[in-house]
């Protein structure tokens, strides 16, 4: 019975352990096989989301700084290592105290984009900007929508490195791996002019390889087709931008600059049209209707139905205020602006001589009629 309960407590511990182990990673919203590059995406993302600057909503604060530990522990390998094996009990052993140790969040974040002295160096790469055409029904009702994108990233095989293993890359022996190179000129006897001039050996980089890595043939970076979600929110307004941040060309002379999406509506013939928080439809109906009124539906762009209801004359070009069935506030989407149906009157090309008589009885009399037909 003892022995039993003792392995019922180990199994516990064991179970808790590793649901300890999983936490950061939840936190980061990463499984456990993310690799550093996942990660330091990751905490690009969501520190943004959830800084305190940014965020005002209750609980973003505790969030940030829970998004600082997790990539303060899980972008650190030893620290990673002890994690995941023995959770936080083991960070606080490892650490030498009994408390829960977190580092300034404020400092992680100011340090990973460039706030420290060795980030203020990091060039950024280009940000590309693209028209992205969706269906007003998309915006209409929001949508996630899928799409590819050709991109450079960093060889998977030298990550960057252009050489075939790291026994490859070489220190300059033209530099001294300084990246420059010194030049004395002699302007007069005994009098000389010293200068300073970027290695054209290594070409600045201090180092050179000796064996191009296979995969890249040397070039550092490769074609790849990246798969993205583009998320429509419901009333986005035309030419709103979402950004994809970081995720331009790769290489290894700068950080990856943002990938931007300008989301406008695709221009539909027949169509419904928008402006703004309004939506604008033209219905075309037959003189008959125009004079003696109507019933007739419209299918929205969610599929539910629009009653248009007349009675008596309605004039060409006569706009009818639907109120409540235009596009949905951007950020408040139980909200919506109003529908704008303008009427177009469609004239027959001809008239039958029965159908002109009873017109003309209609509109002049018999007496106007019979003289007509005179």
């Amino acid at each position: 019975m003892l022995w039993a309960l003792r392995t019922l407590f180990l199994a516990l511990v064991l179970l808790a352990t590793l649901v300890a182990a999983a936490d950061l990673y939840k936190v980061l919203e990463l499984d456990r096989s993310a690799d550093e590059r996942d990660i330091k995406k990751a905490y690009k993302r969501l520190s943004r989301k959830y800084h305190p600057d940014k965020n005002k909503d209750p609980g973003a604060e505790d969030k940030f700084v829970e998004i600082a530990h997790a990539y303060e522990v899980l972008s650190d390998q030893t620290k990673r290592q002890i994690y995941d094996r023995h959770g936080e009990e083991g960070l606080r052993a490892h650490e030498g105290g009994g408390g829960q140790h977190y580092a300034n969040p404020f400092d992680i974040f100011s340090n990973f984009f460039g706030g420290g002295p060795a980030q203020q160096q990091v060039r950024r790469g280009p940000t590309s900007l693209t028209e992205f055409e969706v269906s007003l029904a998309d915006i209409y009702n929001g949508a996630s929508i899928d799409f590819v994108m050709r991109k450079r990233i960093l060889c998977d095989h030298c990550r960057g490195t252009g050489a075939a293993s790291t026994h490859d890359i070489h220190t300059c022996s033209g530099c001294g791996g300084s990246g420059v190179k010194i030049v004395k000129q002699q302007i007069f006897p005994g009098m000389f002019a010293q200068t300073q001039n970027t290695c054209n050996e290594c070409g600045g980089r201090g180092t050179v390889i000796g064996r191009k890595c296979p995969h890249c043939s040397g070039n550092k970076v490769m074609d790849h087709t990246a798969h993205y979600t583009l998320e429509v929110a419901k009333g986005m307004p035309e030419g709103y931008e979402v950004v994809f941040e970081g995720e331009g060309d790769e290489s290894p002379d700068w950080e990856p600059g943002d990938v931007v999406l300008r989301v406008r509506s695709r221009k539909e013939k027949g169509g419904f049209r928008r402006k703004e928080n309004s939506l604008y439809w033209r219905e075309t109906i037959g003189i008959d209707q125009a004079l003696l009124g109507f019933e007739r539906n419209v299918t929205h762009l969610d599929g539910h139905v629009v009653q248009l209801k007349r009675k008596g004359v309605t004039q060409p070009g006569f706009v009818q205020t639907i109120k409540g069935e235009g596009m949905p506030q951007f950020e408040n989407p139980t909200q919506y602006g109003d529908l704008y149906i303008e009427y177009n009157v469609v004239l027959p090309t001809e008239l039958t001589p029965d159908l002109r008589k009873k017109l003309s009885e209609a509109f002049y009399g018999s007496g106007q009629s019979s003289k007509d037909e005179l």
